[in-house]
């Protein structure tokens, strides 16, 4: 088997390098995005749910030290807004605002390349086609007839070989390029929703958390 890859990968030609790095990319930045999307970013199961019962009851601290072992991009925008609960609302909002420009983007980043690397391995397949093409023409035309059939046979196995590798690089990519790309908005919007929660959450018991912000401070 390993002989058979050797020999594809060889009668490819120089083009089958440039995809074989294309698909080390995509798949590279598509454990990165999953890694970081289902894992790292994601809030913890009933995350709101467990604030909202800690606002509600005015323990600040605990508040903080919830969104603060979440882990998680919301953790990190709750955390940021909890701080300054003795501030004042605005300052709450602005705080909340101003981790969310931070988070966002590192869930939005490297997934849009998933699309384009996808089309750069086709890209670089068809080139390969054109040029297998343009070889095996060229043997057609002005190969010696005894070396016509070999020339021919070459110029179509690159044609063919980079076609088929560089789908194998594209399709791959632009399957993982939909799921990230759904679940990157899936979690842009559970951030949104969550951030808005807790911070109407804090405007409304912003008094209960403030006293029990300072009774916790003494």
């Amino acid at each position: 088997m390993m002989d058979s890859l050797r020999a594809f990968f060889e009668e490819g030609g120089w083009v089958m390098w440039p995809i074989l790095m294309v698909i080390i990319l995509v798949w590279g930045f598509a454990i990165e995005r999953v890694i970081y999307l289902f894992f790292k970013a994601s809030p913890p199961r009933d995350f709101i749910k467990r604030m909202e019962v800690i606002i509600m009851r005015g323990d600040l601290n605990a508040a903080i030290k919830e969104s603060l072992n979440s882990d998680s991009a919301l953790g990190r925008i709750v955390h940021a807004g909890l701080l300054r609960v003795n501030q004042g609302s605005d300052e709450v909002q602005s705080a909340i605002d101003e981790t969310a420009l931070r988070e966002l983007p590192k869930i939005e980043k490297i997934t849009p390349y998933l699309s384009v690397l996808s089309n750069v391995s086709m890209l670089l397949g068809l080139l390969g086609t054109i040029l297998g093409m343009i070889s095996a023409f060229a043997a057609v035309a002005n190969a010696d007839p005894s070396e016509k059939s070999a020339k021919l046979a070459a110029g179509i196995s690159v044609a063919m070989n980079t076609t088929a590798f560089g789908l194998i690089g594209a399709i791959p990519g632009l399957l993982w390029f939909a799921v990230l790309q759904g679940r990157t908005q899936k979690l842009s919007d559970e951030i949104s929703e969550g951030s808005v929660r807790v911070l109407n959450l804090v405007i409304a018991n912003e008094a209960l958390l403030v006293k029990g912000g300072k009774k916790d401070d003494k």
